[in-house]
Formats: structure tokens, C-alpha cells, sequence
């Protein structure tokens, strides 16, 4: 029965190889920020955001058109009169009818208003290049959670290709004992050792094939797409060249938060001199057109009447007190100007510190990934060599085994440390403001 119950786990793992074998989409990292740029709902929202505050600067919304408005209106009135002439004449009406119409056209134009709509309309544009900047701040952030996900994607990708040859390498060495075992050369023992080593491989080979579909749904979620039956490129460039100082530079001066910051300052300075403008008056243009006619009952002297007329003017409006109002929102705006600016100075230590400790974690990175680099090779010739004397029979399956391992553990650190190395590379990138401008 553990016979059976082995070939069937080969079998299994065979047939999911076979079919990890088949041609599938490869997404390169280009084609998955187009991908991201294109189909990402965090970005789509971000730039509706956009939409909104680039529709708030139109002329439409600044105060600086008039205003038109119509009215018109009819009353019927049914009255029962009395009128007494000046002769002693007495004329009584009952249910005497009467009605009138009118229509006008209202126009209403602002010419001062102490500056302001100005200051509003430009306090506008600024809170649109805010919302640019929130927009970028988002791509950003999507961008390093793309490639956190897509180099796992890599990972267990190459992960599951060292495992697919250590259980081949296990496979072989089943059947040479079995070999082995049936010339006397060897003990049931081996054999056994050598099935459960396979049943081990393929477990290993199981948990990260499931682990490669979790993180491909992951990656298809940030892509925008319902589709996981795609393939990542495993290859890339680590950039060691990397300025420091020219880096940190930029990061004073093109840190997607300390710009916000400094965009925050720019609208509360505008909005402290809005508020201002409620010391001044405001003047204002006004004009009427109107038309009313007049049906009268037939007590009056006149049986009709039409008007017609155009008037206009100018009005001047100007609140000498408001119960302190304006004063407090002036107050209150130069205390958030204040909080900002010192919002500003910590902001500046605290992206310096993140920044430098991001770079001493890069650096560590590329060192690690070197190490590694030199591990493998280590372990590589440990193994050919120890796979050299297994064949003749100087070295024992427990001893090739943990070559064996070696070797696998060896070219999953080296996985892990040369995606490792490139995100701490992208985070370095990001704080400086440098992220969109680079290559992937």
C-alpha cells in the first residue's frame, strides 16, 4: 500500500508540473504597472478624486460670473365691492373679477467683494494640485504593493522549480536504491528513507504550488483582473549604483508627503487672506427687466393696465461688526498655518530618518544577496560532490540527503535575498521621490 500510495503522489505531482509546464501569459514588470496604471480600483478612485477638484477651479465656480434669474406669477382675485362716488352715487359689485400677470428677468453681479473670490479661485487650484499629488501618493503605494506581490509571485515560482529538481533528484535516487536493495547491496531501510524523502519533496512541492495560486490571485487583484493563468519574469537588475547623497537631496525636495505638506501651507495662506476679505465691503451690480399687466373689476377708473421696464443699480454693502467672526476664522487659519510649518520641520526629520534607515537596509540587502550568491555556489559543489561518492557507495543516503537539502535551502535564501534586495531598493526610491522615474 505505501507503494501505491507514493507512485499516486507522483503521479499527482507529474501531472501538476506537466501542466505548470504549458506556455502561459508572462506579465513583465512593465506590462504590470500598464496593467496597474489601467485596471487598479485604488487608482481609478484616486483619479476620480482628480475629476472632482479639476471640475472645482472651472470659471463656473468662482463667483466671478453673475447670476440670471426669471420669475413670473398670475393672482385672480373675486371681490364683492362697494364704491361711493363723490355724487352720492353708490355702485355695489359682487363677484367682481380681477387679475394680474408678471414676469421679469433679475440680474445680480458682484464687482467687489475685498478680493475674495481671487483668493478662493486660486485656493481651488491649489487644492487640485493637492489632489495630484494625494493621486501620486496612491500610485506609489500601489506601485510597491504591485511588486511586493509580483516578486513573491517570482519567488514561488523559482522556488517551485529547485523543488521540482530535488524531488527529481529524489526520484533517482528511489530508484537506485531499489537497485541497490534488489542486488543485496543494500538494506529495506534505504529504501524506505528514500520514499519518504520523495512523500516529503511533494508535500513541499504541494504547499507552494498553493502558495504560488494564492499570491497569483493576490497579484490579479492589484492588476485588476479576475485571470491568475499568468507567469512573472524572474529577471532583473539590482542597481548598485545607487547615490546616496544625491538621494537624500531629493528626498527633502520631492517626498511625495512633504510636498503635500508644503501644497497644505501654500492653501492656508490663501485661505488666511479669504478670510481677510470679510473686513472689506462688497459692491454689487443689480438690474430688472419687468412686464405686469393688470385686468380690473369694473370698480376701478382703468379697465387694464401693461408695464414695461428696465432698472438697475449699483448697492454697497458693508458689515462694520459681525460679532467677531471674521476675526476668529483669521485667528483660527494663521494657528493651522503655524501647525502646518511645524507639521512641515518633523515631517523633514522624519523622512530623513526613514530615508537612511531605508538605504542602511538596501545596502544590508545587496550584501546579503551577495553572501547568498556565494552560499549556492558552495553548495552546489558540496552536492555534486557528495552526489559523485554516493554513486560509489562512499558516502550514505543520510549524508547525500543533507547535501541534498543544503542545496535547496541554499537557492531559496538566494531567491529571497535578491527580491528582497530589489523592493528595499524600490522603498529607497519611493522616499526620495524617485519611483516613477526609474526603470523595473
Amino acid at each position: 500500500m505505501k507503494t501505491i500510495n507514493i507512485k499516486t503522489l507522483l503521479i499527482i505531482i507529474g501531472f501538476g508540473t506537466l501542466q505548470s509546464g504549458f506556455a502561459q501569459e508572462l506579465i513583465t514588470p512593465q506590462q504590470a504597472i500598464e496593467l496597474t496604471l489601467s485596471n487598479n480600483y485604488g487608482i481609478k478612485i484616486s483619479n476620480q478624486s482628480v475629476e472632482l477638484a479639476e471640475n472645482n477651479t472651472s470659471l463656473l465656480n468662482t463667483g466671478f460670473l453673475p447670476t440670471l434669474s426669471a420669475n413670473a406669477g398670475t393672482t385672480f382675485n373675486i371681490d364683492n365691492t362697494e364704491v361711493e362716488f363723490s355724487d352720492g352715487r353708490v355702485t355695489t359689485l359682487n363677484g367682481a373679477e380681477s387679475s394680474r400677470y408678471n414676469a421679469g428677468l433679475n440680474l445680480n453681479y458682484t464687482l467687489f467683494d475685498g478680493f475674495g473670490r481671487s483668493y478662493n479661485y486660486k485656493r481651488l487650484k491649489e487644492q487640485y494640485n493637492l489632489s495630484e499629488l494625494q493621486a501620486r501618493e496612491t500610485i506609489e503605494n500601489t506601485i510597491i504593493q504591485l511588486f511586493t506581490v509580483y516578486y513573491d509571485v517570482a519567488k514561488f515560482s523559482e522556488n517551485l522549480d529547485a523543488q521540482n529538481e530535488t524531488l527529481l533528484i529524489s526520484k533517482d535516487r528511489l530508484t537506485r536504491s531499489e537497485y541497490q536493495f534488489e542486488y543485496g547491496q543494500n538494506t529495506k531501510l534505504v529504501v524506505l528513507n528514500a520514499q519518504v524523502d520523495i512523500n516529503n519533496d511533494s508535500i513541499s512541492i504541494i504547499n507552494t504550488k498553493q502558495q504560488l495560486n494564492n499570491t497569483k490571485r493576490n497579484l490579479a487583484f492589484i492588476l485588476g483582473s479576475s485571470s491568475n493563468d499568468f507567469d512573472v519574469s524572474t529577471a532583473f537588475i539590482l542597481n548598485e549604483l545607487l547615490d546616496k547623497s544625491a538621494l537624500l537631496e531629493k528626498t527633502k525636495t520631492k517626498n511625495i508627503a512633504l510636498l503635500q505638506v508644503e501644497k497644505n501651507i501654500d492653501i492656508n495662506e490663501l485661505t488666511i487672506k479669504a478670510n481677510r476679505s470679510g473686513y472689506l465691503p462688497t459692491v454689487g451690480l443689480v438690474g430688472t427687466y419687468g412686464w405686469s399687466k393688470n385686468n380690473n373689476n369694473a370698480a376701478s377708473f382703468a379697465a387694464s393696465s401693461t408695464n414695461t421696464g428696465l432698472s438697475g443699480g449699483i448697492n454697497l454693502s458693508w458689515n462694520l461688526f459681525d460679532g467677531g467672526t471674521t476675526i476668529t476664522q483669521v485667528k483660527n487659519a494663521k494657528i493651522n498655518l503655524e501647525t502646518q510649518k511645524l507639521q512641515k520641520e518633523q515631517l523633514l526629520l522624519d523622512i530623513e530618518r526613514n530615508f537612511n534607515n531605508a538605504w542602511d537596509d538596501y545596502i544590508n540587502k545587496l550584501l546579503i544577496y551577495k553572501v547568498q550568491s556565494e552560499n549556492i555556489d558552495t553548495a552546489k559543489s558540496n552536492f555534486e560532490r557528495t552526489e559523485e561518492k554516493f554513486k560509489i557507495g562512499q558516502v550514505n543516503s543520510i549524508e547525500f540527503r543533507q547535501a541534498q537539502l543544503n542545496l535547496l535551502n541554499a537557492e531559496v535564501l538566494k531567491t529571497q535575498a535578491k527580491y528582497d534586495a530589489k523592493l528595499s531598493e524600490l522603498v529607497v526610491l519611493q522616499l526620495s521621490g524617485e519611483l516613477l522615474n526609474t526603470g523595473f
